[in-house]
């Protein structure tokens, strides 16, 4: 039968210290940008264009995007983390089995 796991138990729990601290810095990156932070101000993709039409909801509605963008990365590494973590489960049923 084939196995699952393809990687060894370091690389898996490193996977999930990483995941955990991703989806914490980017759910709070993703709450101060829908919060429209000021000092985030650097971090929005704007142009003259945007300030010149409608200032304040064209950059609202940027910063919303970007926070939009920082959630779906933390989904993304909150599987990252589900994987990894069932590479250690693997790992540590893989040390009990005799071969």
């Amino acid at each position: 039968m084939p196995s699952l796991l393809f990687c060894g138990p370091k690389l898996a729990a490193c996977g999930i210290v990483l995941s955990v601290w991703g989806v914490i810095m980017l759910a709070m990156l993703g709450i101060f940008f829908c919060s429209k932070s000021a000092v985030l101000i650097e971090d929005v993709p704007f142009t003259e264009e945007d300030i010149r039409n409608d200032p304040p909801q064209n950059v609202y509605a940027l910063y919303n995007q970007v926070g939009i963008n920082c959630f779906i990365a933390a989904a993304i590494y909150v599987g990252v983390g589900a994987v990894s973590l069932c590479q250690v489960r693997l790992n540590k049923r893989q040390e009990y089995m005799v071969t």
